[in-house]
């Protein structure tokens, strides 16, 4: 293969390489390659979800979601799991339930995102990235979806893992 890293930033770079599409043509392709990243549903004891409030510099704002990040290098996913629901809201939870895959943007990138539902939290301690500004929020599913009406809630795996939730009937 003659793959080109055009770009590489902390675990993710741009390649280029050959490609062959079903209908036999070849092309050159980019891709932004991804080591993957976890997003955990923590569901309290009062069956609210635990959410985060979070400046995204990418796009200059807050934005309402579910705590998330990305894997490590040869990182478990459930540790991966573990630790940013420890980093990102202080909290620990004695029940995990997977909740599938996520292909966020699967028209240039390879990653894949491990949805988990948590349960059974306690407080615990856990450190923020460097660049992370977050609050930690919870609503009630109807809070939720009245954001979700709103315009309010507009990240892309947020709405999703909430859908997983949904429609596998677990709140």
């Amino acid at each position: 293969m003659n793959t080109k890293t055009l770009c590489q930033w902390k675990c993710f770079s741009v390649e280029q390489s050959p490609h062959t599409l079903p209908d036999g043509r070849e092309i050159e392709f980019t891709t932004v390659r991804h080591p993957g990243a976890v997003i955990i549903v923590p569901v309290n004891q009062h069956g609210e979800l635990v959410m985060i409030r979070q400046y995204r510099p990418a796009i200059g704002d807050w934005i309402f979601e579910f705590p998330a990040g990305t894997l490590e290098d040869k990182e478990n996913i459930l540790e991966c799991a573990k630790r940013e629901l420890a980093e990102e809201v202080q909290l620990s939870a004695d029940h995990w339930q997977s909740l599938g895959e996520l292909f966020p943007v699967p028209g240039f990138c390879d990653e894949i995102q491990h949805l988990f539902l948590a349960k059974d939290l306690t407080s615990c301690s856990g450190e923020l990235d460097d660049d992370e500004i977050i609050d930690v929020v919870t609503m009630t599913q109807s809070e939720f979806l009245a954001k979700v009406a709103n315009d309010e809630i507009k990240d892309a795996k947020t709405l999703a893992s909430f859908l997983k939730i949904q429609a596998k009937d677990l709140l």
